[in-house]
């Protein structure tokens, strides 16, 4: 005689696969509150499918109850609760099931997922990391992986996480965006527009708003790649009218959509345009990234106009945004006395006791560009890339991540330095060009241009791999670097907790070149110093200098960097557009019109101000 539960938990799978899930409802309901276990499981799955959250997590407590030792279950129960928005039931939950199956890469996954709704980034990263080490071809946890990574300013593993993503299956709308956002900070374009004209949309009206969203998104994308004409193209598919349109509950498709309109206006020189645009944006509920891209944007709109007073507002509302996603990654760095870079340096007794290796020589060796951000290394990088002798890959953090590789593996940074075998240097040497390699397959013989201002703060590494390597410190007046750097918006936790105010700011440019100098005084490199404002009166003059301390015998194709910028595509860093436009005196002494937000910050910048050679 057939067995009337077995008869319908069957049922229910078979209703379930066909995706009847109300069938599957009303089929667990012919058995009552005593029901069996296997049709517990199918209500359970049913009534999560369909949005019943709370029940689906009453249904999956009981299960969890009779049976703790299945580990599923547990995890079951911690979606439901997650999805209903009891995070702290959802927390236990997932960490019963967590202890019971700890290489159950589906429980860790979940418990990602959770984290990344907590905004627990940290946590986030490290479980979803650990749910790909179990399963890597688990396409889903390698997103959200990636998108902590993200998050956490972690380019390398972000990288890693996306290795394939190419080849990935079509995403959801939602997840594509992200997608998209990760792939394109990587220089991805074609990638990144591919995954946006794959996305999955939902029906309407929800999939109205993220098709918006997507053609806004592409707008930016063709803008942030300098490729204005694709842009403006694909901006006429998010009409105003359209945005205006929208109902009161879709406040992301509004601002994502306002916000590509300003991108393309600034690049129109409508500043009181984008200015407006930037404003709308503001007066929404949107996340702390959408507000402090507008406030940013709103900045440079009213700096362009001549409206410092203005300019200045937008940005503290700007670096209030970042410091709400800085305090979720990186909490510790809000302490006043905390210090957002890393310094560590070596004295002249400890490298006296450097045991002596070989080196590459100079022409072997990568052309270092440093200085503090903003000072002017993007345009000198697109000058040196557009020398056939040479090729940059951008902004890499490649030396200071041989500093964690050695820390890795139990040797101390830089103390250790002075014991490295030739082996082990050269091996370091490898791990660089390993990455260098997937970034710039096709180097050939050409020289590497490391561009990377704080490898400033890295010099021990560079002189223990590359002594002979020749370095270019790039200098501006400390002033207009500080201001250059308050009003972008930056990737890196650290650096938005740097930047957020301009006290804070000045002393950590101060200390960073306090360093510099001492660390100069114990290896002696081969430095040149380029001077922003002395390359814009007199380019010719310091590139036929610049190329004398490179060996280099022609350097007119510097001179065509703008041309060859344009080129490119994308470029990584905020100069994206500038570079693009040839040099320009515009930006010397662009901080007077801010003089009455230094003048606190002077007394500490000027003894700097007067050793870099721009006196009072």
């Amino acid at each position: 005689m057939p067995d009337p539960a077995a008869h319908l938990a069957s049922a229910m799978a078979g209703a379930y696969n066909a995706g009847d899930m109300e069938r599957v409802i009303a089929l667990a309901t012919q058995a009552g509150d005593e029901a069996d276990e296997g049709v517990q499981v199918w209500r359970g799955l049913a009534e999560q499918a369909t949005g019943r959250y709370d029940r689906a997590a009453t249904t999956f407590r009981q299960l969890a109850q009779r049976r703790p030792e299945v580990s599923a279950y547990w995890n079951n129960l911690g979606v439901a609760c997650r999805l209903s928005g009891d995070t702290d039931a959802a927390e236990q939950a997932l960490s019963k099931a967590r202890s019971i199956a700890p290489d159950d890469a589906d429980v860790l996954y979940n418990l990602g997922l959770l984290y990344i709704q907590q905004h627990c980034w940290l946590l986030a990263r490290e479980t979803l990391l650990d749910a790909v080490d179990r399963s890597p071809d688990f396409v889903e946890a390698r997103l959200q992986a990636a998108y902590a990574c993200y998050v956490c300013a972690d380019n390398t593993c972000q990288e890693a996480m996306l290795a394939g993503a190419a080849d990935w299956p079509a995403q959801p709308a939602e997840q594509a965006l992200i997608l998209a956002a990760m792939l394109s900070t990587q220089g991805d374009l074609e990638a990144a527009l591919r995954t946006l004209a794959r996305a999955q949309l939902p029906g309407s009206p929800q999939g109205d708003h993220l098709r918006l969203r997507i053609a806004a998104q592409r707008a930016l994308l063709h803008e942030r790649s300098n490729a204005l004409d694709l842009a403006r193209q694909a901006l006429e598919q998010v009409p105003l009218t359209a945005l205006d349109a929208l109902p009161a509950d879709a406040p992301q498709a509004r601002a994502d959509g306002w916000r590509a309109h300003a991108a393309l206006a600034m690049r129109a020189g409508a500043w009181a345009d984008a200015a407006a645009l930037y404003q709308r944006v503001l007066a929404l509920q949107v996340d702390a990234e959408a507000r402090a891209s507008a406030a940013f944007g709103l900045a440079m709109a009213c700096d362009r106009q001549g409206l410092h007073a203005d300019a200045w507002q937008a940005l503290n509302t700007a670096h209030a945004a970042q410091l709400e996603i800085a305090r979720e990654v990186v909490p510790e760095l809000l302490a006043p006395d905390s210090q957002p870079l890393q310094m560590v340096e070596v004295g002249r007794a400890a490298y006296a006791r450097w045991r002596p290796l070989g080196a590459p020589a100079s022409r072997e060796s990568p052309v270092f560009v440093v200085g503090f951000p903003r000072s002017g290394t993007t345009l000198l990088e697109q000058m040196l890339d557009a020398h056939p002798a040479f090729r940059s890959m951008d902004e890499r953090a490649f030396i200071h991540e041989l500093t964690e590789r050695m820390e890795q593996v139990g040797q101390r940074y830089p103390a250790d330095l002075a014991n490295l075998t030739a082996t082990e240097v050269e091996q370091l040497r490898a791990s660089y060009y390993r990455m260098v390699g997937r970034v710039l397959p096709d180097l050939g013989q050409r020289r590497l241009v490391d561009k990377n201002p704080l490898n400033m703060l890295c010099l021990p590494m560079i002189m223990r791999l590359f002594p002979q390597a020749r370095i270019v410190l790039c200098l501006r007046h400390p002033c207009d670097v500080l201001l250059s750097c308050a009003m972008q918006s930056f990737r890196s936790p650290a650096f938005m907790v740097l930047c957020s105010s301009l006290p804070r700011l000045a002393r950590g440019y101060v200390a960073a070149f306090e360093q510099w100098f001492r660390q100069v005084e114990v290896f002696a490199p081969q430095v040149i110093e380029w001077r922003y404002e002395a390359v814009v009166e007199h380019p010719d003059e310091h590139l036929a200098r610049l190329a004398a301390f490179l060996d280099v015998a022609d350097a007119s194709p510097m001179a065509r960097f703008a041309e060859h910028a344009r080129s490119k595509g994308f470029i990584s860093t905020p100069s994206y557009a500038q570079v693009t436009q040839g040099i320009s005196a515009r930006a010397v002494n662009r901080w007077h019109g801010y003089r009455e937000q230094f003048e606190p910050v002077l007394p500490l910048l000027h003894p700097m101000i007067d050793r870099l050679g721009y006196g009072r």
